[in-house]
């Protein structure tokens, strides 16, 4: 095997290697979601018990200790509100997720990095993997609340993976950079858990935004996960069609940031064995 060929930076070595190494992949994600419980009495069970906790804390906060209300109009009930906070607690979570395990990466599987030919690459995907399944379970309970609670799931939640898109290539290639990043400078690891907990409260996640100053709302809106859960909870709770052009643009902005820590994960790489 050709290690120069292996480490290229170019898109087309990205979906090259994506291909390439989908059993691996597919493998090593399977190893990943089952060693995060192996040894617990519930096992994956956990996968559901953890976003329901979750989800019951902030909607008690919010609900009832500060008694937020979405503003949807008609008679909002605190199961209403628990359901549009779950989705931006997806959405949210997912990219959370990722920028945070992506330090790590690289670091906790050093005995990888002495081995020429293993595509250091899939790494992150493998990671993608493992939270798209979590964040999958979270939606399957979203998805059984919303049908409790209203008797009804619109049709619209089958365009929720056109709009989630954007998201993953971004996450993708947010986690190379960071990947990379967190070899030379240790840092990054926690400067990551400080910078998700801000983003949190700066998503729109436990309000909306139309609950903010007139001045503020435009400000916020340049957060592009604002956006995008936005756009989500048309689709998955009011049955509206997303915002089509504002899709595309997404798909662009987030395949160039894809590709981008790509390439500077591949041309970093060389250093790797140096430092670790």
């Amino acid at each position: 095997m050709n290690a120069h060929r292996m480490s290229s930076p170019t898109p087309a070595a990205m979906f090259r290697s994506l291909w390439h190494n989908r059993h691996l992949i597919w493998q090593m994600t399977r190893r990943e979601i089952a060693a995060r419980y192996r040894g617990s009495i519930i096992g994956l069970a956990w996968s559901f018990i953890n976003p329901l906790l979750v989800l019951t804390v902030y909607t008690f906060v919010f609900s009832v200790v500060f008694k937020a209300r979405w503003g949807t109009g008609g008679n909002e009930s605190r199961a209403d509100f628990a359901i549009i906070l779950f989705v931006g607690m997806i959405v949210f979570g997912l990219f959370a997720e990722m920028v945070n395990r992506a330090p790590a990466q690289i670091i906790s599987n050093a005995n990888y990095v002495k081995k020429v030919v293993f595509p250091l690459e899939i790494l992150s995907l493998v990671s993608l993997g493992s939270v798209l399944f979590h964040s999958l379970v979270s939606l399957t309970v979203l998805l059984l609340a919303q049908f409790i609670i209203n008797h009804a799931i619109p049709w619209t939640v089958v365009l929720f993976p056109l709009v989630l898109l954007p998201l993953i290539f971004t996450s993708l290639g947010v986690a190379w950079f960071l990947a990379a990043l967190g070899v030379y400078v240790r840092d990054i690891g926690q400067i990551t858990t400080v910078f998700t907990t801000v983003l949190m409260f700066l998503s729109a996640i436990f309000y909306p935004i139309s609950a903010l100053p007139v001045e503020y709302q435009s400000w916020m809106r340049l957060n592009p996960l604002v956006l995008i859960i936005s756009e989500s909870r048309k689709v998955l709770i009011f049955g509206n069609l997303p915002d089509w052009s504002w899709l595309v643009v997404a798909w662009l902005m987030g395949l160039a940031i894809a590709f981008t820590g790509f390439w500077w994960f591949q041309k970093t790489r060389k250093g790797f064995a140096d430092v670790l």
